[in-house]
């Protein structure tokens, strides 16, 4: 007896098919993938958000900034000046008495200057005589017509491009003015952040919810002890260096000795970068003044002083503070010079330590629950 032919189940598979809960199953990787990648992109949108703010805010930002950096190296000061006095007055003696003293150096800079002005003017022009000549040797041979030409061109370019040269005066006078509102606005800041800068913060976070005032006390704390560190830190290294590129330019005979020296101070505040450049400043002044011989010590001077900075000072000083690796400072250095220029270059490892400081601080006191 034939049976009629049974028609096919829905419900059964084939041997070996993959069932359709099995089809629409996720895999592990990729939902874990996509659970970072939405955080990735919200932790992106609110950092873009706070430099957005801090851009349209920037002279803010930045005198809040030098607010913090002068609080981090005269709060010690204040702090041991008013255990004998009160600590209004210790304030007020510390802020001073470091104004007095950076104004005292520019002085004696702007004295050095002036005290120098003709023999640099007569030592300059005779060291551009002399690097035409060098140039018009050989293995150069460059053409004395084609020096000539380029010294026209650019007497020329100056004099048809007066105006624009007359509006970028007239536009660095604003930006002098700009300048002077924010050091004033820092230097407010300074004083309430030496003189009460801890009750401020612990007036801040009474105001958050009380799950995450334990956490915000944790990440302060951590953030001021790394901040305050690498400030030490890095004004004992430029210091340090200025003091070694004063030395050694004073015993080549380079002139402008102190404010090349100042400068190397002001420049080692960029790490990796800015020793380099002030240094090939002194190296363009050495090489009109006392010629190619004392310009490449001075070059020599670069190798020796980064190896210095590089192998000693910053190992030894910065284990204050949070050590980064020289990949991460030099991507923070060039992030912050596009994102903000000479003041984002100057800000940026900061930043990334404190950030990167808070963040352990935090993993850290996870597990106990408690305030650190």
């Amino acid at each position: 007896m034939c049976m009629p032919p049974r028609s096919p189940d829905p419900q059964e598979r084939p041997s070996g098919a993959p069932s359709t809960a099995e089809t629409s199953r996720v895999p592990d990787a990729l939902r874990t993938a996509a659970a970072y990648a939405w955080r990735i992109l919200v932790v992106a949108a609110a950092v873009y958000a706070v430099f957005a703010l801090l851009g349209r805010f920037h002279e803010i930002a930045v005198a809040v900034f030098l607010g913090l950096v002068v609080t981090a190296v005269l709060r010690p000061v204040a702090g041991s000046a008013a255990r004998i006095m009160p600590r209004p007055l210790a304030v007020a003696c510390s802020l001073l008495g470091s104004i007095v003293l950076v104004l005292g150096v520019f002085a004696l800079v702007g004295e050095a200057v002036a005290g120098e002005r003709t023999t640099l003017v007569r030592e300059f022009r005779a060291g551009i005589e002399r690097i035409e000549n060098w140039l018009e040797r050989p293995p150069f041979r460059v053409d004395p017509e084609a020096l000539t030409d380029i010294q026209s061109r650019i007497g020329q370019l100056l004099s048809s491009h007066r105006s624009t040269v007359v509006s970028e005066a007239l536009s660095g006078a604003g930006r002098l003015v700009e300048v002077l509102t924010v050091l004033a606005l820092a230097l407010f800041c300074s004083v309430f952040f030496v003189h009460s800068g801890d009750r401020q913060w612990g007036w801040f976070c009474d105001q958050l919810p009380p799950a995450a005032r334990g956490r915000a006390k944790v990440a302060g704390r951590a953030a001021w002890r790394t901040f305050t560190g690498y400030t030490h830190g890095i004004l004992l290294v430029a210091a340090t260096n200025a003091i070694l590129v004063g030395i050694a330019l004073f015993a080549l005979g380079v002139p402008l000795a102190l404010p090349l020296a100042l400068l190397e101070f002001f420049a080692a505040f960029i790490p990796l970068v800015g020793s380099p450049v002030a240094l090939a400043v002194a190296a363009v002044v050495a090489l009109a003044s006392e010629g190619p011989l004392i310009a490449a010590v001075v070059v020599a001077l670069i190798v020796v002083i980064g190896q210095i900075e590089g192998h000693l000072l910053h190992p030894i000083v910065m284990s204050w503070a949070v050590r980064l690796h020289p990949v991460v400072v030099a991507l923070s250095v060039v992030g912050g010079a596009v994102a903000a220029g000479v003041v984002g270059a100057v800000a940026a490892v900061p930043l990334v330590a404190v950030v990167w400081s808070v963040r352990q601080a935090l993993r850290a006191a996870r597990p106990s629950g408690g305030e650190g």
